[in-house]
């Protein structure tokens, strides 16, 4: 698999509110929408099952689980039908008469049970049960030796990537004062290898606003003020969609992304090649996003807004009470860790599904849109709620060219937004366009 010559494009102006308004409206729609694929997404499902029995929910790790998972996946059949180039390793015997099923369940089950060894006996009973439905005979065997060398050959390639290397993270502080000691997440993205790019500083963006900037005044004011937990002046509506972008990463992408391939069938080898594609982009997006929040180690909204008073810019007021509406989560501020994960999941969706006219229903409100629709009322949620809540100063990673992983400015396409505001209330509102 060519990953660094992807056809997906650069970022252009019109690429970044598309994205935008992408990342809100597929995970508020597809959160809902349950259906089967193809054996692909079967194991996809299971897979996050596996993961939500070992209470892994969030962050990295899922999204590490994913694209090991896929690119076995991917693989094996790959091995079998020569469409594609191989990821992550040179070469797999060739299996041309081999049964495509066999290799991905094989190639699922091995990786799975590597990672998540407690859950063996779940992953085995799936294993046998889908086994039984291919006919006995060397097409199956075959198959099987496939799956099991594609899953071996990704186990091997990343058993010493530095996932589980050690927090050397430093606090700042002076002798004698006392600083928090919870573990940070993903405070070791230094020392990890990325799946698909160079290096996981490829795409390091500038740094932030200087604390006397007009940008850093104006999202300061408007996160204290719109953003605190007990906020007079955000509406029912800006609260809804500040608590929803808590839900957002690998999951809910993979959940995306079964749905539309769902509405939109894929033969299986493309099918096994957009899960890939869409589970390293999300691996590396989130190593590139931890990459720059330790680099500039960029304090949160709660600790700037208490300290207002010290960042040298007088129209920062103080506020020493001040609490997030979204719990603080224990990694640095900028850059926004949604907004990249989102763009490069989004990117890849929408090179294989852009011209898709699929219907969706949020059930929480009734909506019922297609994608075309719903785009413009859903952009100023995707972009305003990422800065509002908990992402304060998001700035324009560097576009990749012809890379897996593309980046967008959800903080400026938000500033932009403003004037649309009241276009997402009519989300629910809208009708069906045939």
């Amino acid at each position: 698999m060519n990953l660094r010559n992807s056809n997906v494009e650069p970022l252009s102006g019109g690429w970044r509110v598309w994205l935008c308004g992408l990342s809100a409206f597929f995970i508020m729609t597809l959160l809902c929408f349950t259906a089967r694929a193809d054996i692909v997404t079967d194991w996809n499902e299971k897979a996050v099952a596996t993961m939500a029995a070992q209470r892994v929910t969030g962050g990295a790790v899922p999204a590490r689980t994913l694209a090991m998972l896929h690119s076995a996946i991917f693989n094996a059949v790959n091995s079998v039908t020569k469409g594609y180039r191989l990821y992550l390793v040179a070469a797999l015997p060739d299996a041309p008469d081999a049964s495509l099923e066999a290799a991905v369940h094989t190639a699922a089950k091995q990786v799975l049970i590597e990672l998540y060894p407690k859950e063996k006996a779940a992953l085995d009973a799936a294993f046998d049960a889908a086994m039984a439905k291919i006919p006995d005979g060397p097409p199956k065997l075959s198959g099987i030796t496939a799956g099991e060398k594609a899953a071996f050959a990704v186990l091997a390639a990343r058993k010493t990537d530095g996932f589980d290397s050690p927090n050397t993270y430093r606090p700042v502080t002076s002798p004698g004062v006392y600083v928090p000691t919870a573990p940070l997440v993903m405070s070791n993205v230094a020392g990890i290898t990325a799946f698909a790019l160079k290096s996981v500083s490829q795409f390091r963006p500038g740094p932030p606003p200087a604390l006397t900037s007009r940008l850093w005044t104006r999202d300061y004011n408007e996160t204290k003020e719109l953003g605190a937990v007990n906020s007079s002046k955000r509406t029912a509506w800006q609260t809804e969609t500040g608590r929803f972008w808590v839900l957002s990463g690998a999951l809910a992408w993979n959940e995306a992304a079964r749905g539309l391939l769902a509405s939109k069938p894929l033969p299986l080898p493309q099918s096994a090649r957009l899960f890939a594609h869409v589970n390293i982009a999300l691996a590396d997006a989130f190593l590139a996003i931890f990459d720059a929040k330790y680099h500039y180690n960029f304090w949160r909204p709660i600790t700037a807004i208490r300290n207002g008073d010290r960042d040298g810019n007088p129209a920062t007021e103080r506020d020493a009470g001040w609490t997030p509406l979204i719990t603080t989560p224990l990694h640095p501020e900028y850059p926004c860790a949604h907004c990249v994960c989102d763009g490069a999941a989004g990117a890849v969706l929408k090179s294989a599904f852009s011209n898709s006219k699929t219907r969706w229903r949020w059930r929480e409100s009734g909506a019922v849109c297609t994608t075309a629709q719903a785009m413009k009322s859903a952009i100023p949620s995707g972009g305003k709620s990422a800065n509002m809540y908990c992402k304060t100063t998001c700035k324009p990673f560097v576009d990749a060219p012809r890379t897996i992983t593309l980046m967008f400015n959800s903080g400026g396409t938000a500033c932009t937004l403003r004037k649309e505001r009241a276009a997402t209330r009519r989300t629910t509102k809208s009708p069906p366009v045939e």
